[in-house]
């Protein structure tokens, strides 16, 4: 077996048969829905600490760019309809309502940064761990992006937006980035095999 054909990029390994895909993006979006269940209210901060980053950031490495983006949307979609897969927190808005409120910039976000941990895991960044780490880092970097940006026009200050939106969930997110790293070449070595 060559080495291209052991790390194909993670949409070959999914476009053989539409059924799989379906199948795969209705996985994230069950995936992303269980990972907002575990939350934990923040009480300096109207944002909680979750998984869900990580399980975006999963998808589109796992699914590719497009398959991964598509969950996201699918998922905020099905958020917006109604149905109970956001973060469980009594101070946020419920329904497509969450989508406006203080971390709808975050959930915005969420397809665009699927697809770019997507695009660069279509492009071998998920076959080592520092590559790894980095692509799952320019998702996250998007995800940020998004609910700071969110943030600042909410609150109306750059430097509370940050205190409130990125200091406190930094450090975890970067130790959920690197273990992430490590297991998603590994995996992919394991299901290569």
């Amino acid at each position: 077996m060559t080495h291209e054909s052991l790390f194909m990029s993670s949409t070959a390994r999914l476009s053989f048969a539409t059924p799989i895909r379906a199948a795969a993006v209705a996985f994230a979006v069950v995936f992303t829905a269980v990972s907002a269940q575990f939350t934990l209210p923040m009480p300096f901060t109207d944002v909680p600490f979750s998984l869900v980053p990580m399980a975006v950031l999963l998808s589109g490495a796992v699914l590719g760019s497009r398959l991964g983006a598509a969950a996201q949307a699918l998922y905020l979609l099905v958020g917006a309809a109604g149905l109970h897969v956001f973060a469980p927190d009594p101070r946020l808005p419920a329904g497509a309502l969450r989508l406006v409120g203080p971390t709808g910039g975050y959930l915005l976000a969420y397809p665009l940064a699927a697809f770019v941990a997507g695009w660069l895991s279509e492009r071998g960044w998920d076959r080592r761990y520092l590559t790894s780490v980095a692509a799952l880092a320019a998702g996250l970097a998007v995800i940020y992006a998004g609910g700071l940006s969110w943030r600042v026009m909410l609150l109306g200050s750059l430097e509370t937006a940050v205190m409130t939106s990125v200091v406190p969930f930094l450090l975890p997110d970067v130790f959920k980035i690197a273990v992430a790293g490590l297991l998603l070449p590994r995996a992919w070595r394991a299901m290569g095999r």
